[in-house]
């Protein structure tokens, strides 16, 4: 198998868990999957590193093993952990709806590549579509999901999606910079992480559709 088949097919994987993020409805589950989605994207940055003999990227990997496959999980996990006795809202769209959702996005965004004559990602045009798709699945999945947390991991697809992308076109960029993009996740999570535990205090629920209550 030639380099540019193992990570086509390692991005298509990407859509398939940001897929299941969205879906699954239990909270550990979701932070499972997530990291499952992270530790395939480590894995697309280690093949990108070889195929464009890029080893500025092993680098920005290993940071991201320790942020987005270790950190990030551990502080939602931690989070949620104090909160389980909140109810688990479901999405505002039911899953089929969903899913049709992010064929088409991926869809459309198959059609918007092609036109990108870039020879860096003339055979990797797919990984440039699930780059820009895995942005507007998580995008969806904030807009789709009700629960506070689910929100959360929204940004956290829409994250990984700009990584990838910048793995992709930007993959000799110095290793400072690479690993100040991978830790900024942390602290916008740590964040989120925050104010989802002051409303779950306040409000005790998950529930973004009552936020309106905090209205003075």
């Amino acid at each position: 198998m030639t380099g540019s088949f193992i990570i086509n097919n390692l991005a298509g994987l990407l859509v398939v868990t940001s897929i299941l993020i969205i879906i699954v409805r239990p909270i550990s589950t979701t932070i499972v999957m997530y990291g499952l989605q992270s530790l395939v994207l480590v894995m697309i940055m280690f093949a990108i590193g070889n195929y464009f003999a890029a080893s500025e990227l092993y680098s920005w990997a290993l940071t991201a093993i320790v942020t987005k496959v270790i950190l990030v999980p551990l502080i939602v996990f931690l989070t949620y952990r104090k909160m389980k006795k909140a109810n688990i809202e479901g999405g505002i769209l039911p899953v089929p709806v969903i899913v049709i959702f992010a064929a088409l996005i991926m869809l459309a965004c198959h059609f918007v590549v092609q036109p990108v004559k870039l020879p860096l990602v003339s055979e990797l045009k797919p990984v440039l579509a699930v780059s820009l798709g895995h942005f507007l699945i998580g995008l969806m999945c904030i807009i789709s999901q009700r629960n506070i947390l689910k929100q959360i991991f929204g940004y956290c697809l829409m994250e990984n999606g700009a990584s990838l992308t910048l793995a992709l076109l930007a993959n000799r960029v110095p290793k400072l910079v690479e690993i100040g993009i991978t830790t900024d996740a942390i602290f916008a999570v740590v964040v989120m992480c925050y104010f989802a535990r002051r409303i779950y205090c306040v409000l005790h629920t998950l529930d973004a559709n009552k936020l309106n209550t905090l209205k003075g």
